[in-house]
């Protein structure tokens, strides 16, 4: 079939423009919908040429600029994961050789959670180091033996407030006014209220001491007594008990070291004599004693 002249130069050139959009792989790209624009031209580039692209949210890297996140939120301007702040460091409170109401507190504490069976003493001793590293360790804390803030906090979260006898288990309570009749004289001033005794001279106190009493059916009689008997190495017949440092005042009744005072504080109770748990201080009373002088037990 023969084309003529003029019919097979335009078909030529079309040819060459088709052979030359299927080599740079051109497209075009349909026009705005207003028709106010011209057909723009997309140039394809090579995947060497390829911008790099930034790791998704999801690997862990910066979505691409302009994008959002999931719910529609822009994500961080930077890549770098967030980082929690580390926040100031466990202050010590208390530690060994510390002494106070608030080594009271703790030491009550502890016994609560059965890691303290000794005290209160209000004294920060070898047994409460071992009891607070106890603690720690039990719950992950670094084993300091020193109490910490964040130890603090954990032992408030699993107590409860240590009333008045809890704190003074073994003693150690502050004694409270002594009663008029222990203000003239040489007087042993005992309260039932305070568990003290004052070691009182024309109404300095001298010495003071925790002391318990005796129980519901025995109990430790209240007026105004005397010495009456001092015995050093003393035994009781009735109940074949040590009683050392014995101050007779009333009958079989007694104020004297107790060795079951010592060990188990106020879980106890004696028979009707004023029991003493520090040797020391009844020895030291006991030397400075006299018969005759006045015992105040009172309320």
């Amino acid at each position: 079939m023969r084309i003529p002249g003029r019919s097979a130069a335009v078909l030529a050139a079309l040819v060459s423009t088709a052979a030359l959009a299927a080599l740079s792989g051109c497209t075009v790209q349909p026009g705005d919908a207003d028709g106010k624009h011209h057909l723009p031209v997309r140039i394809q580039l090579p995947s060497s040429h390829a911008p790099a692209v930034t790791r998704s949210a999801a690997s862990g890297g910066q979505a691409p600029s302009g994008r959002t996140g999931a719910g529609g939120q822009a994500p961080p301007a930077s890549s770098a994961p967030a980082t929690r702040s580390a926040g100031p460091a466990p202050r010590v409170l208390w530690s060994r050789g510390d002494s106070g109401s608030g080594v009271r507190e703790l030491q009550a504490r502890l016994r609560q959670t059965d890691w303290l069976f000794d005290g209160p003493t209000g004294t920060y001793d070898d047994l409460t180091e071992r009891a607070v590293s106890g603690f720690q360790g039990k719950r992950g804390l670094p084993r300091t033996g020193e109490l910490d803030t964040v130890t603090w906090q954990r032992l408030l979260a699993m107590t409860h407030r240590p009333g008045k006898w809890e704190l003074y288990l073994m003693g150690g309570q502050p004694a409270d006014a002594p009663d008029p009749r222990c203000l003239t004289g040489r007087v042993l001033c005992i309260s039932k209220t305070s568990r003290t005794l004052r070691w009182m001279v024309d109404g300095r106190t001298l010495q003071t001491m925790s002391v318990r009493f005796g129980s519901q059916y025995t109990p430790t009689r209240e007026g105004v007594f005397h010495v009456y008997w001092k015995s050093r190495h003393h035994v009781s017949t009735l109940y074949d008990s040590p009683m050392p440092y014995a101050l007779f005042f009333s009958g079989g009744q007694a104020v004297h070291y107790s060795y079951d005072f010592a060990a188990r504080g106020y879980a106890g109770g004696s028979h009707g004599c004023v029991n003493v748990r520090d040797e020391a201080a009844i020895a030291a009373l006991f030397a400075q004693a006299r018969v005759g002088d006045k015992v105040v037990v009172h309320w």
